[in-house]
């Protein structure tokens, strides 16, 4: 019997100390899921002895002190502070500056697209650097070619097909369904990129099932590995006491996903039995449809919003709070109910995507768009308080047991692994 013989090679040491290069688009620390999962799980992979290296798109993330970032320049039209800005002849110079601003302009959104391509630029006279490099879901064409030169590995927090859907159904005019189509453009390119990794993180089963079905990827390509909740931020108070009939949300008041319409509503009909107010943490864009609805229901006195504020005085007001309500239609982890559990508040939370499984049995769930339902279990609350202390309690003892950045760091340490061991068989 004639072969081919082909020689032994001992395999590659495993690397106990990875040189790890993060990559995140827009990295707001304060707002938004990818945010605080970049500064969190920095953080955390760096004290488990990593070395940890941030390339970023606007705004600063914020990270800790001994973590590096390297900025990508851009043209950071959405900055609150300049929004839409109309760039210099200097900056259009710069084709991809040129395309960035004619896509903002005809209403689409460019930025994963043109950071992709900045972080290619960047990454490929660089490429010994680095053990890994991961990507926090740009999901760009310019990742795509990272990744034939680096091990490389992408977080898909959730599909944001989901936000799409919701965005469109939502829109009240034609022409509105329409902007919604022009700014979700980008997910064409995010599906065919996705498609490409052998190795996906994702942060709850609901996500990994969804994004599976909506970008047509093997389940088996997904490693789950839910997001921490920093409990050295979020904790109870106890020199605080709750104020009767106090409800809090967190969920950004302008984006239909998050679902605070079913909440007012719910309040309207909680405050005919009861003297209620609902703080909402953060601010309604000026004629936003949230103010439309505050004031078509009648309960401008009931409600609070805080505007902007820094993690510390959230979990006064966490503290504060009877219960917390998460109404999202949809959400891939559900950062919210974690931080309100981990303050010993009681949570109110929808099954909307993955929050029955951070939820679990330490809090109530009702469904996804049902203000009914939702006033019912916030005056089933309210008029049992040593029932809600009691889920308070539990939802504290789960955070603590489940979701901590280090048992997060640890998993994705190993996913990181596994994608390294792929790419060398090559």
């Amino acid at each position: 019997m004639q072969g081919t013989w082909r020689k032994a090679y001992p395999p590659k040491r495993e690397i106990s100390r990875l040189r790890i290069c993060l990559l995140s688009y827009r990295s707001n620390p304060y707002c938004g899921g990818q945010g605080v999962y970049l500064k969190n799980l920095s953080r955390a992979l760096g004290e488990l002895g990593h070395s940890v290296e941030v390339i970023s798109g606007p705004p600063d993330p914020g990270l800790d002190d001994g973590i590096p970032v390297r900025h990508l320049p851009c043209l950071d039209l959405y900055n609150p502070q300049d929004p839409f800005r109309i760039p210099t002849l200097k900056e259009l110079s710069n084709p991809l500056n040129l395309f960035e601003w004619l896509s903002v302009s005809t209403m689409g959104f460019p930025e994963p697209f043109t950071f992709g391509i900045k972080a290619y630029n960047y990454l490929r006279t660089r490429r010994q650097q680095y053990d890994i490099v991961h990507d926090n879901q740009s999901l760009s064409y310019g990742i795509w070619a990272i990744q034939k030169f680096t091990p490389t590995i992408a977080t898909i927090h959730h599909p944001i097909t989901v936000d799409r859907d919701i965005a469109v159904r939502s829109a009240p005019t034609a022409w509105e369904k329409m902007k919604q189509w022009r700014w979700y453009s980008f997910l064409g390119m995010q599906k065919q990129v996705a498609r490409a990794f052998s190795h996906i993180i994702t942060v709850s089963q609901s996500a990994r099932n969804d994004i599976s079905r909506d970008f047509k990827i093997p389940p088996e390509r997904f490693r789950i590995i839910p997001n921490g909740i920093n409990t050295a931020r979020f904790h109870p108070i106890p020199e605080l006491k709750a104020e009767r009939d106090r409800i809090i949300v967190t969920n950004s008041a302008d984006m239909p996903l998050k679902g605070l319409a079913y909440l007012l509503r719910a309040v309207a009909e909680v405050s005919q039995v009861r003297n209620i107010q609902l703080v909402v943490v953060g601010v309604p864009k000026r004629n936003s449809h949230i103010l439309k609805l505050i004031a078509e229901l009648g309960i401008q006195n009931r409600i609070r919003f805080t505007g902007r504020i820094a993690d510390q005085e959230l979990t006064r007001h966490y503290a504060r709070a009877s219960v917390a309500v998460v109404p999202s239609v949809y959400e891939g982890f559900g950062l919210p109910a974690g931080e309100a559990m981990a303050c010993g508040v009681p949570v109110i939370s929808t099954t909307g995507g993955g929050l029955p499984e951070v939820v679990g049995d330490a809090g109530l769930l009702v469904p996804p768009a049902d203000p009914a339902a939702l006033a019912q279990r916030i005056k089933a609350l309210l008029d049992n308080p040593a029932w809600a202390k009691a889920l308070g309690m539990a939802g504290y003892k789960r955070v603590q047991r489940y979701f901590t950045w280090k048992q997060a760091a640890e998993k994705t340490a190993a996913a990181y692994r596994e994608a390294i061991r792929g790419h060398r068989r090559l």
